[in-house]
C-alpha cells in the first residue's frame, strides 16, 4: 500500500441551507477542497460520495454523477457509498484504498446532507431507515430512545452521572463558539442542559445533536503525486493518512451485549492500532461520534482514552477539554456543529486537518497525530481514520 495524503480540505458551514440543493452544497465543498490542494482537477481519479438519506428527503439519488458533473471533474468512476451516519467516513476510507491500491493518484471524498426544509417527523422516519426494520420498526424507538436506554444501562453499571454527562454538553457547545462552521455554539450551564426539554428519558434537548445541512470534502494524494506537483511557496503541509479502518457491528438493537460500548468500534481503533503502533496515548485529540452526549462518553471509552466507567468523569474534570489531558471534540462535534448526516465523517476529517496543519480556531497545542471516529446506526458500521502532521 502506497503513502496516502489529505492535500486539501473543503467545508460549508453546517446548518440551514434553504436556498441550496443537496448537490449544491458538495459542489461547494468539492470545489472548495481542490482550491485549498491547488491541484488541476482533471488530475481527479475517482470521486466517493457519502449520503444517507437523500433519496428519500430531497428526491434526489445519482448524487455522486450529479456531483461529479457540476464540479466540472473528468469522467472518473463516481460512487455514492451509505453507511448511515458512517457514510462520510466511508467515502473518505475508498478514496484512501483507491489512492493506497495505485488505482490513482487523486481521489475526492464528499459527504453531503441536506434535512433542515424537512419536519421532524420526516426526518426521524429517515433516519429510523438506518436501524432493522424487521427486528426493531415495531418497537417504537427513534435513535433518540436507543440511546437514551444506553444511557440507563451505562448508569445502572457505573451509577448516577447526569451532571457529568452534562459537562459534555457544556464542553462541546463551548467548543462550537470559536468555530465558524458551527451553528450551535453557544455558552451553556449544566443546570440549562438538565431543564432544558425532555426528548427521551433521560436524554434533553441539548443532551441531542440538532438536525442540519452541509457537506465536507477532502482532496487525496500519493506520496509520488505530492513530490512532483505539489512543492510551492506557501502551500499547506499535507497530512498523512496513517490508516483508515472500516468494520461491521451488530445491526439491530437486541443483538448488543450491552449498549454501553459499540463492537464496531472497538474492532475498528484495535485495527488500526494494531496496523500502525499508535495507541491511544499517542494521540493529541480525537473527533468522535457524539450524536448524544451520553455517545461521545461510550465512544471516549470504546477508542481506549478513558477507562470503562470513566469517561463521564474525565468530561467533568475538564480532562477532555482543549487545554486538558486529550482534547475530544475541539470543533464542538455533532452537539455544536449539528449532523448532517453523510457529510458528519469528511466533517471530522476538515476539522481534523485543520487541527494538524495548526490553524484551527480551537487549536490543540502541538498536534501531530489525531483520530476520527464516525459511527453509523445501531452500531452496524464504524469508520476511524488516524491522521499524522507530515513534519512529524
Amino acid at each position: 500500500m502506497r503513502q496516502v495524503f489529505v492535500a486539501g480540505v473543503g467545508s460549508t458551514l453546517f446548518g440551514e441551507h434553504h436556498d441550496s440543493s443537496i448537490t449544491e452544497l458538495a459542489v461547494n465543498a468539492v470545489n472548495a477542497a481542490i482550491k485549498d490542494a491547488q491541484i488541476d482537477r482533471n488530475a481527479t481519479g475517482a470521486l466517493y460520495l457519502g449520503n444517507f438519506v437523500g433519496g428519500q428527503l430531497t428526491g434526489q439519488e445519482v448524487l455522486a454523477g450529479l456531483v461529479a458533473d457540476k464540479a466540472r471533474l473528468p469522467c472518473v468512476p463516481s460512487t455514492k457509498v451509505e453507511g448511515a451516519c458512517a457514510s462520510g467516513g466511508i467515502a473518505f476510507r475508498h478514496a484512501w484504498l483507491s489512492v493506497a491500491a495505485g488505482i490513482c493518484d487523486v481521489a475526492i471524498a464528499v459527504g453531503v446532507e441536506k434535512m433542515s426544509h424537512a419536519t421532524t417527523s420526516q426526518v426521524t422516519a429517515a433516519l429510523n431507515c438506518a436501524m432493522d426494520m424487521e427486528r426493531d420498526g415495531a418497537s417504537g424507538l427513534s435513535f433518540p430512545g436507543l440511546f437514551g436506554l444506553a444511557y440507563r444501562m451505562y448508569e445502572s453499571k457505573y451509577g448516577e452521572v447526569r451532571q457529568k454527562v452534562s459537562s459534555v454538553v457544556v464542553k462541546n457547545k463551548q467548543n462550537g463558539l470559536s468555530n465558524p462552521l458551527a451553528q450551535m455554539g453557544a455558552t451553556v450551564s449544566a443546570i440549562e442542559v438538565e431543564n432544558s426539554m425532555l426528548i427521551a428519558d433521560p436524554l434533553r434537548l441539548f443532551d441531542c445533536c440538532p438536525i442540519s445541512d452541509g457537506a465536507a470534502a477532502a482532496v487525496l494524494t500519493s506520496g509520488a503525486y505530492i513530490t512532483e506537483h505539489l512543492h510551492r511557496t506557501g502551500y499547506e503541509l499535507p497530512v498523512e493518512v496513517l490508516g483508515s479502518i472500516q468494520t461491521r457491528g451488530v445491526p439491530f438493537i437486541s443483538g448488543h451485549s450491552s449498549l454501553c460500548s459499540f463492537q464496531a468500534t472497538v474492532e475498528a481503533v484495535q485495527k488500526i492500532y494494531d496496523s500502525t503502533g499508535i495507541g491511544p496515548k499517542d494521540l493529541d485529540f480525537v473527533e468522535l461520534h457524539d450524536c448524544f452526549s451520553i455517545a461521545e462518553i461510550l465512544d471516549s471509552e470504546d477508542i481506549g482514552i478513558c477507562p470503562r466507567g470513566e469517561g463521564a468523569h474525565w468530561a467533568h474534570e475538564g480532562r477532555t477539554a482543549v487545554g486538558g489531558e486529550i482534547p475530544i471534540n475541539p470543533s464542538g462535534g455533532l452537539l455544536a456543529k449539528g449532523h448532517p448526516v453523510g457529510a458528519t465523517g469528511l466533517g471530522q476529517v476538515y476539522e481534523a486537518v485543520c487541527q494538524l496543519r495548526g490553524n484551527h480556531p480551537n487549536q490543540v497545542r502541538n498536534a501531530s497525530i489525531g483520530l476520527t471516529h464516525n459511527l453509523g446506526g445501531t452500531g452496524v458500521a464504524c469508520v476511524v481514520n488516524l491522521l499524522r502532521r507530515a513534519d512529524a
